[in-house]
């Protein structure tokens, strides 16, 4: 059976969406754009589908922290030292107000690091 008009994307729900979607967008060298209403923007994903940012209902806040699910944005060294893009990476995070959680570190995958967004979320940037 074949599914028609099938999408997807990743929700994330903010006290404030345009500034988390221009800080996603910033990292994601995007452009943000309005979604469907007043307090709804979108941010295109590198892999399909967009990043909906948006306020939560009143009556279903939803958690501020915790969980272990997380946007991983990934980029290729492309031959250069992936520590060094990495910290030209998290040197741009910080100037759009994220915080470090963890410092970079090298992986067998790649060089990795986590942050936390804005409003806290935690975000993970990984160069390969």
């Amino acid at each position: 059976m074949e599914v028609v008009g099938l999408s997807s994307s990743i929700v994330l729900a903010a006290d404030d969406p345009a500034v988390l979607a221009a800080f996603y967008a910033a990292l994601l060298e995007a452009e943000s754009t309005p979604g469907l209403g007043l307090f709804h923007w979108r941010v295109p994903w590198p892999a399909a589908g967009q990043l909906e940012i948006y306020v939560p209902s009143r009556t279903r806040p939803q958690p501020l922290k915790g969980g272990r699910l997380a946007p991983c944005l990934q980029r290729s060294s492309e031959g250069r030292d992936r520590l060094a893009v990495i910290n030209a990476w998290l040197e741009v995070a910080e100037q759009l107000r994220a915080e470090q959680a963890e410092p970079p570190r090298q992986e067998p995958f790649g060089v990795d690091a986590w942050l936390l967004a804005p409003e806290g979320n935690r975000l993970l940037l990984l160069v390969s």
